[in-house]
């Protein structure tokens, strides 16, 4: 087996943000698999996390936020960009994982049995996977993925790779990222918790520029009888990409504060206090949606808008100094 790190899925401990006893133990397909990525090489990933303080609504969801690769860079050395696929997939992450580099690529959950709950021999939904192992002759895969480390092998190695199969020639490549782990020097320590605070000031530079709460109350006042009328599927997609996407970015937020503020400030407790009440609404929320009966959400909406302006001005004050975050 060629390996990047050696791990062993039986033995591997995932990462603190993927503890089942957060709210969202889960983010979203690419944000999880960076979460084990650095994980797995030693770094908190929570120093990571500057990029989901700033989340928008976006008109019909949540943003699906992801680490910008030039942060990535920056912190850690990491670089990743995007890869040209002209051979077999696993003939290309064979290669690279003898060069010390992984490859992410879009896989179908259908060949996943880490996805025995949902989507594993049920139905074929994309979702994104970090290779960090690969025994082409045993055919065995290891990998990350959501909120673990796993393998598969035989059959689901050979449907995710599409060997044997009759795929129509319409069947596009999957999308593939390289990742590199020599791309600049990687920062520990006070020198990384200063360049994450950096990080900080330019996520507050786009954040959003109105309240992202009052434009989605808006609209889930107009979706919201289409919702109740739907079926659990329609429940589940609309969830995903709107309530469950803003609850997990904000739980990841308030990590990311919690790491910078290793000595806890005024500001910083305000801002993870905000972020956690927000966590918490989110849930509500969520719980509320689920049982699939008409309600007003208009007070659930306002008490997370204004927690969004707390936090807002809270981790301003934290970023750049009181002037600012009260301005």
């Amino acid at each position: 087996m060629i390996s990047l790190l050696g791990l062993d899925p039986g033995t591997y401990a995932p990462s603190a943000l993927h503890h089942r006893d957060r709210t969202f133990p889960e983010t979203n397909c690419y944000v999880d698999i960076w979460i084990e990525l650095l994980h797995a090489h030693g770094i908190d990933p929570a120093s990571a996390m500057a990029f989901a303080c700033t989340v928008d609504f976006e008109g019909d969801q949540w943003t699906f936020f992801k680490p910008p690769p030039d942060e990535l860079v920056r912190l850690y050395g990491i670089d990743v960009h995007e890869m040209q696929l002209y051979r077999q997939v696993v003939d290309h992450a064979i290669e690279q994982l003898n060069a010390g580099r992984t490859v992410i690529i879009e896989a179908d959950s259908f060949y996943m049995p880490d996805r025995a709950a949902t989507s594993y021999r049920r139905a074929h939904v994309k979702s994104s996977i970090a290779i960090e192992a690969i025994d082409a002759a045993g055919e065995r895969l290891r990998y990350f993925h959501g909120p673990g480390y796993y393998e598969l092998s035989g059959d689901d190695y050979r449907g995710l790779f599409r060997f044997g199969r009759g795929f129509s020639e319409e069947v596009l490549p999957p999308y593939a990222e390289l990742v590199r782990f020599d791309a600049g020097p990687r920062l520990e320590g006070e020198q990384l918790r200063r360049a994450a605070h950096e990080m900080l000031r330019r996520q507050l530079d786009r954040r959003p520029a109105s309240n992202p709460w009052l434009a989605f109350g808006r609209r889930l006042s107009m979706d919201l009888p289409e919702l109740l009328a739907g079926t659990d599927t329609d429940y589940h997609a609309y969830a995903f990409a709107t309530v469950r996407q803003c609850g997990a970015a904000f739980e990841a937020a308030k990590s990311f504060v919690e790491w910078l503020a290793y000595l806890p400030s005024g500001h910083a407790n305000t801002a993870m206090e905000a972020l956690e009440r927000q966590v918490r609404g989110v849930k509500a929320l969520l719980f509320k949606l689920a049982r699939r009966r008409a309600f007003d959400p208009a007070p659930a909406i306002r008490k997370l808008a204004e927690d969004w302006e707390t936090a807002m001005q809270a981790l301003e004050c934290l970023a750049f100094g009181a002037r600012r975050g009260a301005a």
